[in-house]
């Protein structure tokens, strides 16, 4: 392609010749630059009028652009849509664990008045007060709402978590609770402290030695000597002395007041101070003291005062008040 230029004051015609190449790259060039002003004009102009409503602009790009705004308003509805119904699931699996609170609280032995300084979201998004005082009730059936905006799913999402760490506080309540209860629990002497029948039991009976009506303030276990005997709880070793009566006998501090004794014993196993552990080796039946035959005498004292053992030995009901021939009493 070849282009003449001339001019009136210049002596001679200039020519200019352009190859084939060089006008398809100069087309390229231009369509380029006229995308990228039109992209900016758009961008800065129109989108702006659009966004700030101006008067005559803001209509003409809405109806041109009212396809793409019509899918995007779709997408958002059909995402918020999908998250108000995770978040109504959320809620329905709140309510069923707080349901399930209530009444682990009670197994916890947690009582209402414990739990009222923990606050709760009510239905209506205002604080109430926990626990089984709170007689309002709600349920019935779950339908989501349609159409949530955003601020309104916002809100939802808020208060469920709110209602989670409300949740999370108090089960980190049952929890504490319980473990105290379980460790309370092994300090109780509810395990026999060996394994056979019950020869004498608590109550008045037919003293051995003299045949008259005596307090037996324990229970006897017949067993061979040497059989092993265990700490009926954990506790610590009060006291390991020689006692005219009692024979080798042996006391474990349980805590709150309570203690157990083990009497007529050929050897004590642990030393004093000793920690004992539920079910731990702590003696061995013998025949010492004032006694008639190879025995284990078991007591359970509450601040001093004797208690009647089968109330507290696990499974095994309070042995009979009968009075036993001297020939097989044991003291």
């Amino acid at each position: 392609m070849q282009v003449l230029i001339t001019h009136g004051r210049l002596s001679r015609t200039r020519l200019l010749q352009f190859q084939a190449w060089q006008l398809l790259l100069s087309a390229l060039l231009l369509v380029a630059l006229l995308m990228a002003v039109s992209g900016t004009v758009y961008h800065f102009v129109f989108l702006k009028a659009a966004r700030e409503g101006w008067p005559v602009v803001s209509p003409l790009v809405r109806l041109l652009v009212r396809d793409e705004i019509a899918q995007r308003d779709r997408y958002m509805r059909e995402n918020l849509d999908a998250m108000a119904q995770k978040v109504g699931e959320m809620q329905a699996k709140l309510v069923k664990l707080e349901a399930m609170g209530e009444r682990v609280s009670g197994a916890a032995g947690v009582k209402p008045e414990e739990i009222k300084p923990l606050q709760r979201l009510a239905p209506d998004g205002t604080p109430a007060k926990a626990g089984k005082g709170d007689k309002s009730g709600t349920g019935g059936p779950y339908v989501p709402l349609r159409k949530l905006s955003l601020e309104q799913l916002q809100g939802m999402v808020s208060r469920a978590d709110e209602l989670a760490d409300y949740q999370t506080d108090l089960f980190t309540l049952f929890e504490s609770r319980l473990l105290e209860s379980r460790l309370q629990a092994l300090m109780v002497p509810s395990t026999a402290p060996l394994e056979g029948p019950v020869g004498s039991g608590f109550g008045f009976r037919s003293d051995p030695f003299t045949g008259r009506a005596a307090l037996h303030t324990g229970l006897d276990f017949p067993a061979e000597a040497g059989t092993p005997i265990h700490a009926a709880a954990g506790g610590m070793v009060l006291a390991r002395d020689w006692h005219p009566e009692y024979g080798h006998l042996l006391e474990i501090d349980h805590g709150n007041g309570l203690t157990t004794r083990y009497a007529h014993n050929v050897s004590i196993e642990v030393p004093l101070g000793a920690l004992v552990k539920r079910g731990q080796l702590v003696a061995r039946v013998g025949n010492s003291g004032r006694s008639t035959g190879a025995h284990l005498h078991f007591e359970v004292l509450v601040d001093g005062v004797p208690q009647d053992p089968a109330r507290f030995l696990a499974g095994r009901p309070p042995p009979p008040l009968a009075v036993l021939a001297p020939g097989r009493s044991r003291r």
